[in-house]
């Protein structure tokens, strides 16, 4: 059974097509690429999958259970967990409490055990302080626990962010461009971090970047989207040899970011 599958999903803004019959099949363990031009669609398939956006057609199947129509907090909860093209981190709370409330939906206590603050909701958060710390500790990023997010450099509040959802233990992690705004030293790293993460957790991994030497570097299979259609998928040699991704890269596509 596949881990995530994906049916001729279609989706439309208004009149305008913005993916049109998208199929994928992860299996558990897989690394896998999905580029494309400015526009081309891929951010709007990792909406569709996440629950912000309701398809106009098609299905999405996690372990074979479709979750079309859940909310974003109930697709979090069944193990798929993203970050985002545009940073978005609670820049009121610490590093290390990004990193606990990305873990709610797995605490195992009620309002009244908050309030009574009893034994059950204490074990609670010490796990969660726990599995928060360890994340920190893989990402990097220990000695800026008690730090807000928004008063550290662009590329550490990237890794943050990709340690809020791996904090959340899913079983399938989503990376929309996870090296924008990176330097090439800071993109060695974070090549070296995805890649540990992948091995060590057997976690599923599904990455949208414009860095190719990211993209060829991490993924054993890659999707290119134009227009929102699949027009090439294959090993990152097929598709650096395929004439059709050569002429959407250089003849052009459309401008923006879907």
């Amino acid at each position: 059974m596949a881990l995530l599958e994906i049916r001729d999903l279609t989706h439309s803004f208004g009149g305008l097509t913005a993916l049109q019959d998208y199929r994928l099949k992860l299996e558990p363990g897989e690394f896998v690429g999905l580029i494309g031009p400015n526009g081309a669609g891929k951010t709007t398939v990792f909406n569709l999958a996440c629950g912000f956006y309701q398809p106009t057609r098609g299905d999405i199947l996690l372990l074979g259970e479709t979750i079309k129509g859940l909310r974003p907090h109930s697709v979090t909860s069944l193990g798929l967990s993203r970050t985002f093209q545009n940073i978005r981190l609670w820049n009121s709370l610490t590093v290390l409490e990004n990193l606990c409330i990305s873990q709610h939906s797995g605490l195992g206590y009620g309002l009244v055990d908050a309030v009574l603050r009893n034994r059950r909701f204490r074990e609670s958060e010490r796990r969660t302080i726990k599995a928060a710390e360890e994340v920190l500790e893989i990402m990097g990023l220990s000695r800026f626990a008690s730090e807000l997010p928004k008063n550290l450099p662009y590329g550490m509040q990237r890794r943050v962010e990709i340690g809020r959802a791996l904090a959340s233990r899913p079983k399938l992690l989503l990376l929309d461009e996870p090296a924008a705004g990176m330097n090439p030293g800071e993109i060695d790293q974070l090549i070296e971090t995805i890649r540990w993460i992948h091995e060590h957790f057997s976690l599923t991994i599904w990455l949208i970047e414009h860095h190719m030497r990211v993209v060829m570097t991490l993924c054993n299979r890659i999707q290119v989207l134009n227009f929102g259609r699949i027009i090439c998928e294959g090993s990152p040699q097929e598709v650096c040899d395929n004439e059709k991704v050569i002429e959407a890269y250089l003849g052009g596509g459309d401008s923006g970011n879907a």
